[in-house]
């Protein structure tokens, strides 16, 4: 029993699914970094002293929880971030799909050098 191949509408379909990915991603990083600057600009104060930020996922998370507005912030710039990153993992399912190995391997490695990055972002200072 053959497999039937993807045909150019669920091609369309996947490439709009990956479109609103990035639409979705980027108005909820807008809207997180808009919260933190609204936070900023009622309090006066970043929620840290001097001139420190919040760089940790650990900080960030906590300073969103105590509505510190750097963190908050800084939440939104790490979703913004991150949606990249989503839709290179939504291509690698298209790819899939289609059964084209050669741009699954391609996009693979794509996501393995951007998780690398991240974590070198993260642990490598």
């Amino acid at each position: 029993m053959t497999e039937k191949p993807t045909t150019a509408k669920e091609m369309a379909q996947v490439e709009t699914i990956i479109g609103r990915i990035l639409q979705i991603g980027v108005i909820i990083s807008a809207i997180i970094m808009a919260i933190g600057l609204v936070l900023f600009l009622v309090t006066g104060q970043s929620g840290y002293p001097g001139s420190t930020v919040p760089t940790s996922m650990q900080t960030i998370l906590t300073g969103v929880v105590q509505f510190r507005p750097y963190a908050v912030m800084m939440l939104g710039v790490y979703c913004l971030i991150l949606t990249p990153v989503l839709r290179v993992i939504v291509s690698i399912y298209a790819f899939y799909r289609e059964k084209d190995r050669l741009y699954v391997a391609i996009t693979t490695a794509v996501l393995v050098i951007l998780i690398v990055a991240l974590v070198i972002g993260v642990y490598g200072k």
